[in-house]
């Protein structure tokens, strides 16, 4: 294991700084980042599952759903790149549970750091490692044939749109992470909440081909709107109410989470 120094710095009563705090967590971001040099099978999540994703759903739904896998992909690589921006999301809740599990924390605790340094830097991390493969499928995305005609702003936007959301989609996977007992049922948990909701969703068809039924909750899954926002700011179409409603959405997912799992965080770390 790689001895990692973390600067410190404390101010009165032994408490750290808030410049210290935020390079602590720099430091404990880049820490996790790396361990994809020690741990190659890392990218697999990151970099080939994405991969996987893109040429499945192009070319096993598109002549079916479009007429053409290219025709497919320009409207379902958004809804691709937000079913496993919710997934990837899962990972953070899996390292979080692992590292407690195997004391990681409880060393981290012994160090003059601040507590909240070590689940910040590990959020951050893996916002990074989001935002590098939805560039990644965007990539591959434009070789088989998808343009992004919302230019430059809307790639921007679009990027900046995921990673909102995904951050306030952290804080339900630390909690997930704090409260499960083992890796296994973060894994669980994962698969029976994230697959029905992604797939009640326009994220792949449009809604208007579902029924009636159905179409009154796909009208306002989360989902729903971050896949239309994000698609159209990739296509540079009106958005209608998408990008507001996403950031609604998260804004009150990370009212009701964050606390919760600020709460379990301080319990499991003392």
């Amino acid at each position: 294991m790689t001895a990692t120094t973390l600067p410190y710095s404390a101010g009165r009563g032994g408490r750290v700084g808030v410049l210290a705090a935020l390079r602590q967590t720099a430091t404990l971001a880049w820490r996790s980042l790396v361990s994809v040099k020690h741990n190659p099978l890392e990218l697999v999540d990151y970099s080939i599952t994405p991969i996987m994703f893109v040429f499945l759903f192009t070319y096993v739904f598109g002549g079916q759903m479009a007429g053409s896998p290219q025709d497919y992909l320009q409207y379902a690589l958004a809804g691709i790149i937000v079913q496993n921006t919710l997934f990837m999301s899962m990972y953070t809740a899996m390292a979080l549970n692992t590292d407690l599990t195997k004391g990681v924390f409880d060393r981290l605790r012994s160090l003059p750091i601040a507590r909240s340094a070590p689940l910040f830097g590990r959020i951050a991390a893996d916002l990074a490692k989001q935002l590098w493969a939805m560039l990644l499928m965007i990539g591959l995305g434009t070789l088989l044939g998808f343009r992004v005609t919302g230019g430059v702003t809307g790639l921007l936007g679009a990027a900046l749109l995921l990673m909102v959301f995904a951050a306030a989609m952290a804080w339900t996977a630390v909690l997930t992470g704090m409260l499960a007992g083992d890796a296994e049922k973060v894994q669980v948990f994962a698969f029976t909440f994230i697959f029905p909701i992604t797939f009640t969703s326009s994220a792949f068809v449009r809604v208007d081909t579902m029924p009636g039924w159905l179409q009154a909750w796909v009208n306002i899954n989360p989902v729903t709107h971050l896949s239309d926002g994000v698609r159209a700011l990739l296509l540079g179409t009106p958005p209608g109410g998408a990008i507001m409603w996403s950031l609604v959405w998260a804004a009150g997912i990370a009212a009701v989470f964050m606390p919760l799992a600020m709460r379990a965080y301080r319990s499991h770390t003392g």
